[in-house]
């Protein structure tokens, strides 16, 4: 039951980002337009597609660089959001472009006449269109994995608990494909055809880059059929268009290298590189803004705060002179009256005179209770390793030499250390054991016990316990409010604040308390202390 009621139930609400904000209008119409633009420059290109242009080598590096700069900050990125969001589709996400990226710099180094004749790592003359065919067929199938899964999220929502160790398997995972890609287009190119003869393609480039073009079809439409539509999956969508520009001015309607559909294939590959990481860097920008107004109406609020706190103490202090020099004075003129003239009253007057010094020294403890109630929220801790026994002893001993006439049998277990503050941990005592004494008061054999229980965590558990006049666990939820009592005051003396005072001196040490009781079977109070 113990351990129960220390269970932190995991909040379900998760922060807006770009792949959970849906897609409004705005947004919509936005993606729409940059997919309308690309598709009229791509238009137009088609028909120019195979001029050729001269071979600008440093073109090369460049592209590839921007390409791999640009993939791995969108990785980054996307795995950020997936360590706090922990969706499987956000780290596959990020494995498509890792896979890009890396894919990116084989393609590079294997590029024949770039850094060596045919090419870098072992390269053939085929290496790289091969390396291209991997390159722009696996994306698309990282794409529909992305869909797959986010379905399945939809559906019911499966969150990575180990969070670094699925990023690490992924990275692995995917690099390994990269370089799996890598040695079957370099030592395993003479199993494949060849796709370009003296800068030309052959057949077999048609056949391949068809296949490449149709699996980016698929996963352009997996995305556009999956609705909702994230703010993300839009921008996908766009990715996606990017794409199939790219493969079709790069492959399918040039007629090699270095004519106008090569150059301008590229410029559409390094924009599907591109826009993700825009709107990624974009709400980054935005959160950060928003971060900032946030922490600036929170300075606000917390000077407005204290400003009021130092107010309040003011007016406490100011209403508690006012109102102890009164009561000083009804309980002064009735002590006087007591000690003069009490031998005129008769019996029911000296009750009445007795009732007004009683409610003046009520009052008083209610003013005293209420001030240290208020001041608990700004007084410093002074934490140190307390023996929790060497506080209870004393206050049992002071318990027992008021308990006049009474059977009352404390039993005291062992419970350790804490690191508390001394003072305000003795308070927590001294009000849940008076309580104990005084709900005890109608018992003919009270039994008070306090102990200390830990459980598999390591979390100790202190507890006081009586035989008392107990309460109603329905109204379990106004124990700890000022004020509130569960009992009738006329039976049980006291000012409804103790528990309150409890409650808050056991939150500033990082703990909780609660109560398991039930009417005439006596209570037990339970309270936690931060490890």
């Amino acid at each position: 039951m113990l351990q129960g009621r220390l269970v932190h139930e995991p909040t379900s609400a998760s922060p807006d980002f770009l792949s959970t904000l849906p897609a409004g209008p705005r947004e919509r119409r936005l993606a729409r337009a940059v997919v309308g633009v690309s598709l009229l420059f791509f238009l137009l290109a088609v028909p120019f597609a195979k001029v050729p242009l001269p071979k600008v080598w440093a073109f090369i590096p460049i592209y590839q660089a921007s390409l791999v700069i640009n993939d791995l900050i969108t990785v980054v990125l996307l795995l950020g959001q997936y360590a706090m969001l922990r969706t499987r589709s956000l780290l596959v996400l990020a494995c498509a472009y890792l896979f890009t990226g890396a894919i990116a710099v084989l393609h590079g180094l294997t590029f024949p006449g770039l850094f060596a004749p045919d090419g870098l790592l072992g390269a053939g003359k085929q290496s790289t269109a091969w390396l291209y065919m991997f390159w722009h067929g696996g994306f698309p199938f990282f794409i529909i994995a992305y869909v797959l899964l986010k379905d399945r999220e939809r559906e019911g929502r499966q969150l990575d608990e180990a969070v670094y160790r699925s990023i690490a398997f992924g990275a692995l995972a995917t690099l390994g494909l990269v370089a799996a890609c890598g040695m079957l287009a370099t030592l395993g190119k003479a199993f494949f055809p060849d796709l370009l003869v003296a800068g030309r393609y052959t057949p077999a480039m048609h056949a391949v880059i068809t296949a490449v073009w149709l699996l980016s079809l698929v996963a352009l439409a997996a995305l556009w059929f999956r609705r909702p539509h994230a703010l993300l999956d839009e921008w996908l969508i766009v990715v996606m268009y990017a794409w199939l520009f790219d493969i079709g001015l790069s492959a399918v309607f040039n007629a090699g290298r270095f004519d106008l559909g090569f150059y301008a294939g590229r410029a559409y590959g390094l924009l599907a590189a591109s826009f993700v990481l825009m709107v990624l860097l974009l709400e980054n920008g935005m959160l950060y803004a928003r971060l900032l107004g946030m922490h600036a109406r929170e300075q606000k609020n917390l000077a407005e705060l204290r400003a009021a706190n130092q107010e309040l103490e003011s007016f406490s202090y100011s209403v508690s002179h006012d109102l102890r020099s009164p009561l000083r004075a009804v309980d002064g003129y009735a002590c006087m009256l007591e000690r003069r003239v009490a031998d005129r009253f008769d019996a029911e007057e000296r009750r009445l005179l007795g009732v007004i010094r009683g409610n003046a020294k009520q009052m008083g403890t209610l003013i005293d209770d209420l001030l240290a109630f208020s001041r608990l929220g700004r007084q410093q801790l002074s934490t140190q390793s307390v023996a929790l026994n060497t506080l209870v002893a004393p206050l049992v001993a002071q318990l027992q030499s008021e308990c006049h006439g009474r059977n009352v049998e404390f039993v005291v277990g062992e419970l350790g250390c804490a690191l508390a503050d001394p003072g305000l941990l003795r308070q927590v005592l001294a009000n849940l054991l008076g309580n104990a004494v005084k709900f005890t008061r109608q018992v003919e054999s009270a039994r008070i016990e306090v102990g200390c229980r830990t459980l598999a965590g390591g979390t100790a558990v202190y507890h006081v316990s009586d035989n008392g006049a107990g309460f109603d666990m329905r109204f379990a939820d106004k124990l700890f409010r000022v004020f509130e009592r569960l009992h009738d005051g006329a039976d049980y003396e006291g000012s409804g604040i103790g528990l309150s005072i409890v409650q808050r001196i056991v939150q500033r040490h990082g703990g909780r308390i609660w109560a398991e009781s039930e009417p005439g079977g006596g209570a037990t109070f339970y309270f936690t202390l931060a490890p």
